[in-house]
């Protein structure tokens, strides 16, 4: 069956892969549950409505594989030891796939200050004030998640704020969209930044009036703080990733495509020898890292193995709309003396991407605004153009030698006429729906009523391309799906008081595909996960509700009762 169908669901399946004449025994049966098999997408243009079928019963597993999936006929795979699982009626469904998330940050975090959600500068100060004298003399103190959208003063902290709760420890803390921060005066002196500091492309540090430093940094200018912070120590890397298993577990996360550093995926690699990883990870690599080194990591590990492997190239175009970093095409409406902070010129992330896309790798750039995303699909316009001539590899996984399913991540503000571009270059739009419950509150002030209209473009990009991948950009949004799926479906906010452009919204079947096989298909995945049907992995989640059949604000009070990985079982409410 080819991938590039009309919207298939499992009832298809059924009849087009009935068991085999001699029925293979299973390793584990599970039965007496109401199964949602997962569907795609293919075609552009097609309407994407997209209905219920008919549902499964029971899943029978080996070797980590679906092997057959129906009625009671799937009872004939049960052998003297085929363990069966009753799952008591609940609701099963495809596992989710998060398509960008950054795990190793989000485990820290938790090592860490946390600022999620704090509602004021105030809140913000205790909160460090409460973790300064639990430091040893030297020690930084380090942090993430604040957000001053959320505060009735709307203003950036600043290194006076933090020198008044930090006791002379350095302090450096990254608002909660990763793109800037704030440092208090002992860590700018560190980081060797001062009154005469000259900004570096593509970064900045802010000043007051009299030229002074006020603590925030932008972009690039971080990279002076990490390059002093201290580095984690093994055990508490390993700490914090066992943390965010656990966590995606509970959530039911089956696949995640995964942003973090070198260090962390062989942490992933040590558990996985020790049959601890929970979890399928797709490890992306530095887009701006030497092709060399590049290719040595990817022979790590082959793309074959289906629990982790290394993936796309991920650059990054631009900042945030939070921070007022991402790269306009014109002005923010709300800042006419700022377009952005752009991170490349044209000519050179062209030159890059000819070259690593000459090399095999798919690549994937970080684009809020639509300079960026402008600037990523010239270059790979330019890539393609010359693949066609040079007979370069594509990447493993690809259908077709120019199957590179080049991607552009967030695209939350896209020009209408790049659009289009997206189809006709094969490139992905790779999405979060969580942002917009943050964002609707301050992004239409801030880009104006013409580019609103079409930013969060999630039901244009699946008309016009026929793929789109869902994700969380956890830790910037919780790792939860839930909140996506909501947000996917109403575009509305949590407290239901606030829409933001509606017809962008998509129904709740379009929103699972996006989450599962969407996201397998921008990996290279779709003929192995995303849906269940025989022969694709067994990953799949038991839910307390039909996520399908219950009203938004029902999807938001989702629990995961279990998360099943190849079969196994990584995750059970007791």
């Amino acid at each position: 069956m080819q991938t590039h169908h009309v919207l298939k669901y499992l009832s298809c399946l059924l009849l087009l892969l009935p068991a085999t004449a001699v029925a293979q025994t299973a390793e584990i049966i599970f039965t007496n549950a109401d199964i949602y098999a997962g569907g795609r997408f293919a075609t552009p243009g097609d309407a994407f409505t997209a209905t219920d079928g008919p549902r499964a019963k029971s899943i029978a597993v080996a070797n980590g594989k679906i092997v057959a999936i129906g009625g009671d006929e799937v009872l004939t795979h049960k052998g003297p030891k085929t363990q069966v699982v009753d799952l008591g009626g609940k609701f099963v469904m495809p596992g989710f796939n998060d398509a960008h998330c950054h795990l190793a940050n989000g485990g820290q975090a938790k090592l860490e200050v946390d600022l999620v959600g704090v509602r004021s500068l105030d809140e913000m100060k205790q909160r460090i004030a409460e973790r300064a004298p639990k430091a040893v003399p030297g020690e930084w103190i380090i942090g993430r998640g604040w957000d001053h959208t959320l505060w009735q003063s709307q203003q950036l902290p600043n290194r006076q704020d933090l020198d008044a709760v930090t006791a002379g420890h350095p302090a450096f803390f990254v608002r909660v969209d990763g793109h800037i921060a704030v440092a208090n005066t002992a860590a700018l002196k560190i980081a060797g930044l001062s009154r005469s500091s000259k900004d570096l492309p593509g970064g900045q540090a802010d000043r007051d009036s009299s030229g002074e430093l006020t603590g925030i940094v932008r972009e690039r200018t971080k990279d002076a703080f990490y390059q002093v912070i201290p580095a984690i120590s093994a055990a508490k890397r390993r700490q914090a990733i066992e943390l965010v298993l656990a966590e995606a577990a509970q959530w039911g996360l089956t696949s995640a495509q995964d942003n973090s550093d070198w260090e962390d995926f062989l942490v992933y690699d040590q558990l996985k020898h020790e049959g601890k990883l929970t979890l399928r990870i797709a490890e992306w690599l530095r887009f701006n890292n030497p092709v060399k080194n590049l290719i040595q990591q990817r022979e790590h590990n082959p793309s074959s193995d289906a629990i982790l492997h290394t993936t796309q190239l991920k650059g990054f175009m631009d900042g945030s709309l939070g921070s007022g970093t991402a790269a306009m095409m014109q002005p923010y409406s709300d800042d006419p003396k700022n377009a952005g902070l752009p991170q490349y010129d044209q000519a050179t992330l062209t030159k890059m991407t000819v070259e690593r896309a000459a090399n095999g790798f798919q690549i994937g750039f970080h684009a809020i605004g639509d300079r960026g995303a402008n600037m990523a699909l010239n270059a790979f316009q330019e890539a393609l153009r010359q693949a066609k001539t040079s007979h370069s590899p594509a990447p493993a996984g690809s259908q077709s030698p120019l199957d590179f399913r080049f991607r552009i991540e967030h695209a939350q503000v896209v020009a209408p006429a790049d659009i289009p571009r997206f189809h006709e270059l094969g490139v992905i739009a790779s999405m979060q729906p969580n942002h917009l419950l943050t964002d609707m509150n301050w992004a239409e002030s801030r880009i104006g009523p013409e580019r609103a209209k079409t930013s969060y473009a999630w039901a244009e990009f699946l008309k016009t391309t026929g793929h789109l991948a869902f994700g969380t950009d956890y830790p910037v949004e919780p790792i939860t799906p839930f909140r996506g799926l909501y947000a996917a479906v109403t575009r509305m906010n949590e407290a239901g008081t606030k829409t933001y452009y509606p017809e962008q919204k998509l129904n709740i079947h379009q929103a699972i595909y996006a989450y599962t096989w969407g996201a397998a298909y921008a990996e290279f995945e779709e003929r192995t996960k995303g849906i269940l049907a025989p022969g694709y992995l067994a990953d799949f989640v038991v839910l307390d509700r039909d996520i399908t059949r219950v009203t938004p604000p029902e999807i938001l009070q989702t629990k995961v009762l279990r998360t099943v990985v190849g079969g196994r079982t990584v995750y059970e409410v007791h």
